[in-house]
C-alpha cells in the first residue's frame, strides 16, 4: 500500500491537473475572442491532455486505497493577452516537471514501478507542453 505521502503528492499532482485543463480551456476561449486562435487551438488540445492525467492520476490513486481531490489548485487564466497567458503557463509547466520528478524519485523509493511509469509518460507530456508554450513565446 501506498505511504500517505505518496497519496498526498499524486492529490497535488490531480489538483494542478484540474487547476490547468480549467486554465488552458478558459485561455482557449479567451485567445478566440482577441483573434489568438491558433494559439487558443493548440490550448484546448493541451487542456484536453491535461483533464486526462487527472483522470489517469485519479485512477491510480484510487488503486492504491486514497481519495481523489476534487479541488483544483489556483486557476491562472491571466489577463486577455496570448504572450502573458503563455508566460502564466510556462510556469505552471516548470511546477509540473518538479513536481513529477518528485512522485518519480518517491515511486522508486516505495518500489511503485507502476506509478513511476505512469508519471514517467506523463512528465514526457508535460515537457512537450513547456516546449510548445517556449516555442509560441517566440513566435508571438
Amino acid at each position: 500500500m501506498a505511504s500517505d505521502t505518496m497519496k498526498d503528492l499524486l492529490n497535488s499532482a490531480i489538483a494542478r491537473e484540474l487547476s490547468v485543463s480549467i486554465s488552458y480551456m478558459w485561455q482557449h476561449v479567451i485567445m478566440e475572442s482577441i483573434d489568438a486562435g491558433s494559439v487558443g487551438t493548440i490550448m484546448k488540445k493541451i487542456a484536453i491532455i491535461e483533464m486526462t492525467h487527472a483522470e489517469e492520476i485519479a485512477e491510480r490513486l484510487v488503486s492504491l486505497g486514497g481519495m481523489p481531490t476534487t479541488q483544483p489548485s489556483e486557476v491562472q487564466v491571466g489577463p486577455p493577452d496570448a504572450k502573458e497567458m503563455l508566460m502564466i503557463n510556462l510556469g505552471q509547466e516548470q511546477n509540473a516537471l518538479k513536481l513529477y520528478s518528485e512522485i518519480i524519485a518517491r515511486a522508486e523509493k516505495e518500489n511503485d514501478p507502476a506509478t513511476r511509469k505512469l508519471f514517467e509518460e506523463i512528465l514526457r507530456d508535460e515537457e512537450e507542453h513547456h516546449s510548445t508554450f517556449t516555442t509560441l513565446l517566440g513566435i508571438l
